[in-house]
């Protein structure tokens, strides 16, 4: 390991450690096409830091706007284009931090992509910038959106090395992958305990329509027991004795806020497949032990099949979407409990993983499915091998 002081990307425990995330040089491809960037993703996950390194590299005469600053937000709220032209003036790379603060922000971003020529605009926000902004009307064909997920196996290759990512897979199992995590391991249990209790769903309990802040708590904690099976509505509606309409609203809100996404289950050519049926996964394997407090070491939990098929299938969600493939990610299963984990269609031609933590257990694809589908791969996921399919 490089501990020169101007490495500023690593020197372990002694120097500041600034992860490399691919997103950035994603996003410095899409810079002056005429179109705004926006980049979206969890709290803390590090939009911010984002922003600032593409500043840092750019030549540009930037314009940096933090909307954490109440005179900010109040310039950039019901405005016109005169008023952006005099607070642009000669800077031709705009950056927008914490947009989600400003009203109308999607309106205003418009405004600046269809009538100042030459101008970059980047804007950052959580989740409530879709939520309260309405980002999409305004927007349709004049934005690249990108997510901004927790660090990916291959940013932690990218910054520490293939032996560190390897040493450091089963604490990241556990404590997750958000930066603060995995720069401070020292710190992981407060850090994530801050994570969850004051950042993750404060979109949401912002929003005016929350009536039951508590059910968030109790759902995500019914949702974390349940990774890697089929989740039931009422069945969910009955232990947290509520309605099927607000699990399903608040299953919405907490997928829009990253904290939470689901797989549907595949059903095109087989009448014993199930229909409708969906896994919930967490962004974030910290934050699924976070909300059930159980941070027991990897040797001893007795639900490694489902931290590891949870990790696998975020760490290929944010492989898949920093690489702009577009495929649909889908499980499968039928009544006679036949199951693959995951399958990936990419143009017709699937891609069937199933994750076991233990190697050496013997895995055999269902005939039916194999059958039944183009299948272009079958992958079984293990310690070994996972770092084949994320890198």
């Amino acid at each position: 390991m490089d501990c020169n002081p101007k490495n500023k990307y690593i020197c372990k425990n002694k120097y500041i450690v600034m992860i490399k995330r691919e997103l950035i040089e994603v996003v410095e491809k899409q810079l002056f096409k005429g179109k705004a960037i926006v980049v979206v993703g969890p709290r803390q996950v590090g939009k911010t830091t984002l922003l600032k390194e593409i500043v840092s590299r750019s030549n540009r005469n930037v314009l940096l706007l933090n909307c954490d600053e109440p005179e900010v937000v109040a310039m950039l709220t019901a405005t016109n284009v005169v008023k952006l032209r005099s607070i642009i003036g000669e800077h031709d790379l705009v950056v927008i931090d914490e947009a989600q603060k400003v009203d109308n922000i999607g309106l205003t971003l418009k405004l600046i992509v269809d009538n100042i020529e030459g101008v970059q605009v980047i804007a950052s926000g959580s989740s409530a910038f879709e939520l309260r902004n309405r980002l999409n009307e305004p927007l349709t064909g004049r934005k690249f959106e990108y997510q901004m997920l927790p660090v990916s196996s291959g940013e932690m290759i990218g910054t520490y090395g293939l032996i560190e990512e390897k040493r450091t897979l089963e604490n990241r199992l556990v404590y997750g992958s958000y930066p603060d995590i995995i720069t401070h391991p020292e710190a992981s249990q407060r850090l994530l305990a801050e994570l969850t209790q004051s950042y993750l769903y404060k979109d949401i309990l912002t929003l005016n329509d929350i009536r039951k802040p508590q059910l968030i708590d109790r759902l995500l904690q019914a949702l974390a027991f349940q990774v890697g099976n089929e989740v039931s509505i009422n069945e969910l509606s009955r232990t947290l004795q509520t309605d099927n309409k607000t699990i399903d609203k608040y299953i919405v809100l907490l997928e829009k806020c990253y904290v939470i996404f689901h797989l549907g289950g595949l059903s095109r050519n087989l009448r014993a497949e199930l229909k409708n049926a969906k896994k919930y996964y967490f962004y974030d394997n910290g934050v699924r032990n976070a909300v059930i407090q159980q941070f027991t070491p990897v040797s001893m939990r007795n639900d490694m099949g489902a931290l590891w098929e949870n990790f696998f299938v975020a760490e290929r969600i944010k492989f898949n979407n920093y690489r702009g493939y577009y495929g649909h990610s889908y499980f499968w299963r039928t009544v006679q409990q036949q199951e693959i984990d995951l399958v990936e269609d990419c143009d017709g031609c699937l891609t069937a993983f199933e994750m076991k933590w233990n190697s050496a257990k013997k895995v055999r694809f269902p005939k039916s499915f194999t059958d039944a589908y183009n299948v272009k791969e079958t992958v079984v996921i293990t310690p070994e091998n996972y770092l084949d399919y994320l890198t």
